[in-house]
């Protein structure tokens, strides 16, 4: 079986502003919070996500990519 290819860039779009940003995902660390660039919005995980990225991304966080459940 291949191990599947582990994403580490996401691209964040801010709920308050839309406002797009892209950055690298940590692959031994939940985010919980970010602060959007443009509008200063403090960003936190939606009930039931575990972190921004998996909330705001295009691309879910790298635990929830290897299929090993929340990164907290």
């Amino acid at each position: 079986m291949d191990t599947p290819e582990i994403k580490l860039t996401s691209t964040l779009t801010c709920p308050e502003c839309k406002t797009e940003s892209t950055g690298q995902m940590s692959t031994d660390a939940c985010q919980f919070f970010y602060d959007c660039p443009a509008c200063k919005a403090v960003l936190k995980p939606k009930p039931g996500d575990c972190c921004v990225w998996c909330s705001y991304g295009d691309v879910p966080c790298p635990p929830i990519q290897m299929g090993e459940g929340c990164c907290g």
